[in-house]
């Protein structure tokens, strides 16, 4: 796999797309709700926390797609 300017690094990053199976609906089918709640809510805050050191806008896009997708859980 290589990289290319026209991946979409936050939304649909390859890297996690084995077999068209996307990692994070494979982690959330493996844990119960309350604990897939605590890994999204976990890696709001590691988005967070970093943004400002690693990956600036790419970081804080990334923290709202895990708060997005603990909504979404919540909501079902």
């Amino acid at each position: 796999m290589y990289w290319n300017s026209n991946m979409d690094m936050v939304n649909k990053p390859p890297h996690y797309n084995q077999g068209g199976i996307e990692c994070i609906d494979a982690i959330e089918e493996s844990m119960e709700k309350e604990a897939f709640a605590g890994y999204c809510k976990g890696n709001v805050i590691k988005y967070l926390w970093r943004y400002e050191y690693k990956n600036k806008i790419e970081d804080l896009k990334k923290a709202q797609w895990y708060l997005d997708r603990l909504v979404k859980s919540q909501e079902e």
